[in-house]
């Protein structure tokens, strides 16, 4: 409790007590006088103090509701994401019919889709190499790295009028026959989320090979794999775009990893 009278000064407060004198101030204000007590001055902030106690757990409450809240719209959410995804009931020949109606669907609605609808998306579960589209495209993509072989090598450079570094020739050879674009750095694509690991005995035509050759986790080198542990790389200034081995030592000391990026989800 504050004790006042006429001649004391104003002690030091806390925290709380400030909050009680600015309540008193702005929505209890005491209308002080010559011939105002001392006491009912001490009276009035007594009760000032409690009604200044009751708005600061008010307040606690009022973050902790906030709180539940938050809390109950997250747990709403999660149940209508739940509900969101359709589940077959059913013996296997029932699922089997549902998931013939669900092709027929498909098929009469290729708007639904990012990239074009072919059938073989529901038959091929690999999604790599197993099929002609995928297989052309490939070639297509092969074709315009060779077609680059002997240029000069040029820091930033994507295009074949400029000359390319390692990174710009696989920006210009992949995305104009992707859906998904790859980004524009050899680091940025080693960490693109439509890319997907591959272990190095399972290396197919057109996977992108890592490398680092300045930095011991960054990728700042890339190659496009063309079979026969051979691919094809613009090296570094000085160099020209050319065919390289997987199996040299230097490569091997460097290799950071590879990365698919020609799926049926991925490709135009």
């Amino acid at each position: 409790m504050l004790k006042l009278n006429k001649y004391s000064t104003m002690p030091r407060v806390n925290h709380f007590q400030a909050v009680a004198i600015i309540l008193m101030c702005s929505t209890w204000p005491l209308k002080v006088t010559a011939s105002s007590h001392p006491k009912n001055v001490a009276h009035k902030s007594a009760i000032s103090l409690k009604k200044a106690h009751t708005v600061y757990k008010s307040l606690s409450y009022a973050a902790q509701q906030r709180r539940y809240n938050r809390a109950l719209l997250l747990a709403q959410e999660k149940v209508k994401r739940s509900h969101a995804t359709p589940v077959i009931k059913g013996d296997a020949q029932d699922k089997a019919a549902v998931r013939a109606q669900n092709r027929i669907y498909i098929e009469q609605h290729p708007e639904w889709f990012a990239t074009p609808y072919r059938p073989h998306h529901l038959q091929d579960g690999s999604g790599f190499a197993g099929n002609e589209h995928l297989r052309t495209v490939t070639e297509q993509i092969i074709t315009r790295l060779q077609h680059q072989l002997g240029k000069q090598y040029v820091w930033g450079g994507e295009s074949p009028e400029e000359g390319f570094d390692c990174s710009g020739l696989v920006f210009f050879a992949y995305n104009k026959l992707l859906a998904a674009k790859l980004p524009r750095t050899a680091n940025e694509m080693f960490h693109f989320r439509r890319a997907r690991n591959v272990a190095d005995n399972d290396l197919q035509r057109g996977d992108l090979l890592f490398f680092h050759i300045h930095t011991r986790n960054k990728a700042d080198h890339v190659g496009v794999y063309l079979g026969d542990g051979r691919f094809i790389e613009s090296p570094r200034t000085g160099e020209r775009i050319r065919i390289s081995s997987l199996n040299d030592d230097f490569w091997q000391e460097h290799y950071l990893g590879s990365k698919r990026i020609l799926t049926d989800n991925t490709v135009l």
